[in-house]
């Protein structure tokens, strides 16, 4: 009797074709999915098990790789020697060979799609089959696609089964050329993954998640998972992009520097924060985050350091946001945020780093993480007037907020609340002019208010500045040739100046 082995992802027309080889006299052999749907169909199946007395392994990964599937599709029909083993054996050949392949093109495309996911839809016995059935062309037929089974039908019954030699050449060119394309898109994948270099020893592919793309859609992105699903647990929306991700990772560095003791909300923007305040209420503290800069508030990301509650929530609710932070929140808020299915709601939870890792060429950066902050009793007073105990504890807040702004940093505060924030300048006294610039533009008093910088004022140009917008109160690390210079223009100026001898550059 003629066998046919049928092993199919895609099952469109199968059940045509199989019928029609069961009506001429082929024994139809086949595999667990394909089986099943077969002889639900009323084909008359004899699955593979029974052929190799082996059973199907590993979730599928193996189950026609066995000798005596592949005897009956390799063995030439016209050596005798091969015909004596088979005989030895008790082996059957096999006549026709219809397999598709699991379709990893299509699952690459797919939003969301990870490396794991990908992997899984690499096939392994199928490309086997369609390789040693399109070798041995001149015995055996091999379909690889739906749209050949009607013209495998009208050949094979133009010819009573005896199939032309150029039908079965083209059938195996055909077979080769798909093998070809699959295993080109699945080189092209791991080659877009390495990129331009190979993966670093600390990267494992299997916590390697692929992104949308990276910061521009030109460029290919993933997301390497360490500690992530144990910090950050996302309730809903779409999919992070990797400027999410960094605009994330930025506001949780930020919101973890500030205690329980008070409410507090950070809005961040490309990195940077747009408007940070605290309060005891949660609600006044978003609103004048908020207020700092409602321009660029618009598509950011906003975190609190607490629960957030639902009147607070109905408040960010008013404005576009990508995503929305908290450590908890409770069922009647997260009913009100779901409403809006594309933004992000994430829970997170505190995690202590202790290192920061970067790429560059050639190369790797490693540092200890930036964990020290100022005190009360560390600040040194370098002028005159001295700060009052409330001017202190804003500056304290002021700095914090600078430490993770881009150099060169500038930040006024006043009251617990961003009144303007400058930076990612290469010029101090710009990052001051930019901040005034935007406390400005929303109508800020800055009068009365205190200022932060992440390291000194080279020249008192910068000192000027803040202190004609009406700033009374500075800090900052000290350390330049021309820290006299810098601290006799806070003295003509009424300003009073601290030292706090830590440097916090960001770039």
């Amino acid at each position: 009797m003629k066998r046919a082995l049928i092993s199919v992802y895609k099952k469109d027309g199968i059940i045509e074709l199989a019928k029609f080889l069961v009506d001429n006299g082929f024994e139809i052999i086949s595999t667990g999915g394909t089986s099943s749907y077969l002889i639900a169909n009323n084909i008359p199946v004899t699955e593979i098990e029974k052929i190799t007395s082996f059973p199907e392994i590993l979730d599928g990964r193996v189950k026609t790789l066995h000798p005596y599937i592949f005897a009956g599709i390799l063995y030439d029909r016209e050596n005798s020697h091969h015909q004596k083993i088979m005989t030895e054996m008790n082996l059957s050949g096999i006549d026709v060979v219809v397999v598709n392949l699991y379709p990893f093109e299509e699952t690459i495309q797919q939003e969301g799609c990870t490396l794991v996911d990908a992997i899984e839809k690499i096939d392994i016995g199928g490309i086997s089959l369609i390789r040693a059935a399109a070798k041995n062309f001149k015995s055996v037929s091999i379909i690889v696609e739906p749209k050949q089974y009607q013209e495998f039908i009208n050949i094979y019954t133009r010819f009573q089964g005896n199939l032309p030699d150029e039908f079965r050449l083209r059938l195996a060119y055909e077979a080769f050329f798909k093998a070809t394309a699959y295993d080109s898109a699945i080189t092209e994948y791991f080659k877009n993954l390495l990129s331009e270099s190979e993966y670093p020893d600390f990267i494992n592919l299997e916590n390697l998640f692929t992104l949308r793309y990276g910061e521009n859609p030109h460029q290919k992105g993933f997301l390497v998972k360490k500690d992530f699903d144990e910090v950050f647990k996302v309730l809903h929306g779409k999919e992070l992009s990797y400027n999410n991700l960094l605009d994330i990772n930025a506001a949780y560095q930020l919101i973890n520097e500030f205690s329980n003791e008070y409410k507090v909300c950070a809005i961040i923007k490309h990195g940077n924060p747009c408007g940070v305040a605290l309060s005891s209420v949660l609600h006044d503290a978003y609103l004048n985050a908020y207020n700092t800069d409602p321009v660029s508030a618009f598509g950011g990301i906003v975190i609190f350091n607490s629960k957030l509650d639902f009147e607070t929530a109905e408040e960010v609710d008013k404005i576009f946001t990508e995503i929305i932070m908290a450590p908890d929140f409770d069922e009647e808020t997260l009913n009100l945020l779901f409403k809006k299915k594309n933004r992000r709601i994430i829970q997170y939870k505190n995690y202590q780093s202790t290192f920061d890792l970067r790429k560059i060429t050639g190369g790797y950066l490693l540092q200890d993480t930036d964990t020290l902050n100022s005190t009360k009793e560390n600040l040194k007073c370098v002028t005159i007037r001295v700060p009052t105990d409330k001017e202190v504890f804003d500056l304290l807040f002021a700095e914090k907020v600078a430490k993770h702004t881009k150099s060169n940093a500038v930040v006024f505060v006043k009251d617990g609340a961003t009144l303007g924030i400058g930076g990612g300048q290469p010029s101090r006294v710009d990052s001051t002019r930019i901040a005034i610039m935007k406390a400005k533009q929303f109508e800020k008093d800055l009068n009365g208010s205190v200022v932060a910088s992440d390291a000194f004022f080279p020249f008192p140009d910068g000192v000027i500045e803040l202190a004609k917008a009406g700033a009374n109160c500075v800090i900052q690390p000290g350390g330049s040739v021309r820290d006299d210079e810098v601290i006799k223009a806070a003295d003509n100026y009424g300003l009073a100046m601290v030292f706090s001898g830590i440097r916090h550059f960001k770039h």
